[in-house]
């Protein structure tokens, strides 16, 4: 089968409007769905970060409320400790988009910190929209749309209809009143089309060769289509 590569946050932080740190990473559902679901199919994931370094989980993610439960909790974390490419991955800096047949973003407030203003990303997301090979991007990872700016200035997703976290969902889970900005509010002044679903219930959208995601329950819907663009 084939190569998908996973874009992933650097960022143990994300840096509130009073400039504190509020720990952070990539959210583990919005990971270990995608995976499992790629590697049943028996496709191979490469990971990616900025600088090559390991990606960052946000251990809020793996409470036990967030997974269902203490069972599910367990499997989670176990399911991350098994997935040996973490701990190897490519500096995102040197990602060749023609080695891999996709691109997946997992999400976690870590975007929000270095994907949304890195530039290698931003290019590698312009790049992979233009290629008509699927781009998944989930939760708060569609922050990294925000750095993929053509020539002119404008947004490469601008007029695209894309699901990402929600002004709703960023005050329910009490951070839209501490955050710098919200993903929803910059998404839609770079004229992205956010199409905002019920808070916490999934919601995938699908634009050409762009497959969104809103929260953590959409990741295995959205993983679920994006295979069906690579059958």
């Amino acid at each position: 089968m084939s190569k998908i590569l996973f874009v992933m946050t650097g960022a143990d932080h994300w840096t509130l409007a009073d400039g504190t740190k509020h720990p952070t990473g990539f959210w583990a559902e919005e990971a270990v769905a995608p995976y499992q679901a790629f590697t049943a199919a028996g496709h191979e994931i490469v990971v990616a970060t900025p600088g090559g370094v390991v990606p960052p989980l946000d251990q809020g993610s793996l409470a036990p409320q967030f997974n269902g439960g203490e069972e599910g909790a367990k499997k989670i974390a176990e399911t991350l400790a098994s997935m040996g490419e973490m701990q190897h991955a490519l500096r995102l800096e040197d990602v060749d988009l023609d080695d891999y047949a996709a691109v997946f973003y997992p999400g976690g407030h870590g975007p929000m910190e270095d994907l949304a203003v890195n530039a290698d990303s931003g290019r590698l997301l312009t790049s992979a929209l233009k290629s008509g090979k699927p781009l998944g991007v989930v939760c708060h990872a569609p922050a990294a749309l925000l750095a993929a700016v053509e020539q002119d200035g404008t947004n490469s997703f601008a007029g695209y209809k894309v699901a990402a976290f929600t002004n709703a969902e960023e005050a329910q889970s009490g951070l839209a009143d501490k955050a710098k900005w919200l993903l929803q509010d910059r998404l839609t002044e770079a004229g992205v089309q956010v199409q905002v679903g019920e808070p916490w219930v999934p919601n995938v959208v699908v634009d050409r060769n762009l497959l969104t995601g809103q929260n953590p329950a959409s990741s295995a819907p959205l993983a679920a289509e994006l295979l069906k663009k690579l059958a």
